[in-house]
């Protein structure tokens, strides 16, 4: 295959188009000023900014919910917070590897999923990847109106009687997400660093809510968390797995998604050591919150209150309802924007990228987030984690798998990125636009999980679906692509398209 030299330009280890390739490209079908991998100059997030993505999408109600619905279906606090800890740490080893391409080559996730899939097979990757995200989006938008609802219900007490209050209080959040997203990844950004800090704190004011009030009907830290599980005799395996899947699929969505924001990273050392020190840490930390409020809740009102929207509602202050409302909206606003929005906006863009921009898929995001049915979703702790959560990791496992597969077992991490936006031509067409071998082996990864899921004898396999599915697509996608050299660019040609830029300093 011929190659144009100098398509890219290489710095410091990060590679970008060049200025020649796009504009040859910029009329392209499959390239959009969206999707075209960011410009160097462009890489602006260090270590703190990726960081504080993180905190700010971790601190959110589902993670509180996480917690506490284990708590429901029979763990103890500290099993609850062990179980969030070890999936948090499993899910970050994918997150950081398939982070590597988005910020060495500055390619975002539909972008990234054509070198497995090829240029037209990326539309069912990210396409599935749409679809649970645009399932969050609604979930996010169903709490954060909740919340909404319930303090004016406090601040009102005629709106809290009236049954169409939760549904205006709905549209109206959805109707603010809709609008912060719709500004782009700067705003993105923006609201992550700033939002960060401030959920720091109102975390902090929850716990002291809780202390405040159980130890003024005489109780102690130690009533918290002394409470025992709950589960019945020989089901604790079956609630702990199932839960571990759950919380590996709760964030199996960015693990595959993660170029979206990876690509924005000044060098693989920040983007690196900023999810180190946002995931797994802010998950822990507010896993906690969620677990300790719910305790003591249990003991202020008698009931346990997973979630954390009716806490809000049973506080009776109304500056008290405020500001927990105010915290939940930020928390919400920080995650939902981020994690539930780029991803099928993108997504939806690369479906026709020179008709369809970011902008226009984050509003198809929107109205997709109203039709999941969001309400239905949250009916139930188990609807929720066992459900919602643990029916789409068994699918996503398997995508996170054979991406690691592609880029560093196949690939060795060489990436020619004037290819990913050609036609026909390119090394990444495959056949028909299509490369079979990726779809065959999502569907065989995934048929395991997915029995077990559907059949009574073999619910063991569907509890460790998401590792399963995932180990399984990195052998099978190894085997299928070992005599497919189509696709691949040598050392050789890389270094004949690519440019050498100068050296400069890495902030």
């Amino acid at each position: 295959m011929k190659e144009k030299k100098g398509t890219q330009k290489e710095i410091n280890g990060l590679y970008e188009l060049s200025e020649s390739s796009r504009a040859t490209l910029k009329n392209n079908a499959y390239y959009n000023d969206d999707l075209a991998p960011t410009k160097l100059s462009e890489r602006t997030w260090g270590t703190y900014n990726i960081a504080a993505l993180w905190v700010g999408m971790s601190v959110c109600i589902p993670t509180y919910m996480m917690a506490s619905g284990l708590m429901a279906a029979g763990l103890s606090w500290w099993q609850a917070i062990i179980n969030i800890c070890l999936g948090n740490l499993i899910v970050l080893i994918p997150m950081q590897l398939n982070s590597h391409s988005g910020t060495k080559y500055g390619i975002p996730y539909p972008v990234f999923a054509r070198l497995a899939f090829g240029i037209k097979g990326s539309h069912i990757a990210s396409i599935a990847r749409a679809i649970v995200a645009a399932g969050w989006f609604g979930i996010q938008c169903w709490i954060g109106g909740g919340a909404l609802n319930a303090v004016i219900g406090v601040i009102i007490p005629s709106w809290a009687a009236w049954s169409g209050g939760i549904w205006v209080s709905f549209f109206l959040f959805w109707g603010l997400n809709v609008w912060i997203a719709y500004k782009g990844a700067e705003a993105i950004k923006f609201m992550e660093s700033w939002g960060a800090p401030i959920l720091g704190v109102l975390s902090v004011g929850l716990m002291v809510w809780a202390l405040t009030n159980v130890h003024a009907i005489g109780k102690s830290v130690g009533d918290i968390l002394n409470m025992p599980a709950t589960y019945e005799k020989g089901h604790f395996w079956k609630i702990f797995l199932g839960g571990l899947t759950a919380n590996i699929a709760f964030w199996s969505t960015l693990a595959l998604n993660i170029p979206d924001f990876s690509r924005y990273a000044k060098s693989q050392k920040d983007q690196f050591r900023g999810q180190l020190l946002g995931l797994p840490t802010t998950m822990a930390a507010f896993a906690f919150v969620g677990v300790f409020v719910t305790g003591a809740t249990g003991i202020i009102f008698g009931e346990f209150l997973w979630d954390p929207v009716a806490v809000v509602a049973h506080i009776g202050s109304p500056v008290a309802a405020l500001l927990g409302a105010i915290g939940i909206a930020i928390a919400t606003l920080t995650t939902n924007i981020a994690a539930n929005v780029v991803a099928p906006a993108n997504g939806i863009s690369n479906l026709n990228p020179q008709k369809i921009s970011y902008r226009a898929g984050a509003l198809t995001t929107g109205v997709a987030g109203v039709a999941i049915m969001p309400w239905k979703l949250l009916s139930t702790a188990s609807a929720y984690i066992f459900g919602w959560l643990g029916t789409y990791g068994l699918l996503l496992g398997p995508l996170a798998g054979m991406y690691i597969a592609d880029y560093y077992i196949y690939r060795k991490k060489r990436v020619d990125l004037y290819d990913l936006f050609k036609g026909e031509e390119s090394r990444y067409w495959y056949k028909n636009g299509f490369n079979k071998k990726a779809i065959y082996t999502w569907i065989l990864s995934a048929i395991l999980p997915i029995l077990g899921k559907v059949v009574d004898g073999l619910s063991f396999i569907a509890d460790s679906g998401w590792i399963i599915g995932f180990l399984l697509s990195i052998v099978i996608y190894t085997i299928l692509m070992k005599n497919e050299d189509s696709s691949l660019l040598s050392e050789d040609e890389e270094l004949q398209i690519t440019e050498k830029g100068m050296q400069q300093e890495n902030n």
